[in-house]
């Protein structure tokens, strides 16, 4: 990726874009607002196609804007969300621990990702609603990790309710996209043109910013 456009340089050094995917009702939007607001609601609001949200976090001493987009999880606006895949560096899989048809979901998720998002993207496998007695538990920790090594991709279990894992999760999928990109700019570095540095990145990390149809 360029660098940011020079007017935004002494905000962030990075702009990553997230999505949010899984089954409706696992507590996606409760990941995002305890991760961006630090709050937790037990009230569950449907997202209404897509919503997203915003934080600025430090890493290895660089400025990462994050830009967060939660995803409906139900069928009908599957058409809508599958638009925000391509655009996206990185996506977290998201399952509720003690919903067993959410975790077998992920493979489909997964195809969704494959058919509409870039080949290079990075994801991450969370099964949340860690704190939950383990009576209520329908998926062990060890099947999620299972699931998680044949794709070859990260996993983690959350609660959004007791900010269990939140940042953590967040914070290794910014810091693997981030590496991905600065080893992608060292490798394009010795045929920049630098001349028209400014020109070329000037549309670089301008997402149209859709207003979400619901609040969190």
């Amino acid at each position: 990726m360029a660098a940011p456009p020079a007017r935004a340089r002494a905000d962030y050094d990075y702009l990553i874009k997230l999505l949010l995917i899984g089954d409706s009702g696992v507590g996606k939007s409760c990941l995002l607002l305890r991760f961006s607001d630090g709050s937790f609601t037990t009230s569950f609001i449907t997202t209404i196609g897509i919503d997203f949200k915003i934080r600025t976090i430090e890493l290895d001493g660089k400025r990462i804007k994050l830009q967060i987009w939660d995803t409906a999880g139900q069928e009908r606006f599957r058409t809508i969300t599958t638009a925000y895949y391509r655009g996206a560096m990185g996506i977290l899989l998201v399952y509720d621990v003690t919903d067993e048809s959410s975790f077998n979901n992920i493979r489909n998720w997964i195809r969704n990702i494959e058919q509409h998002a870039s080949d290079n993207v990075n994801k991450i496998l969370v099964g949340n609603k860690a704190d939950m007695d383990e009576s209520k538990r329908a998926v062990p920790t060890s099947k999620g990790q299972a699931l998680a090594d044949e794709y070859g991709i990260k996993f983690f279990e959350t609660s959004a309710k007791t900010n269990l894992n939140v940042e953590e999760v967040f914070f290794s999928i910014a810091r693997d996209i981030k590496q991905r990109l600065a080893d992608t700019d060292s490798r394009a570095e010795p045929t920049a043109i630098r001349i028209n540095q400014p020109d070329q990145a000037s549309g670089v990390g301008q997402t149209a910013q859709k207003s979400a149809c619901c609040g969190s």
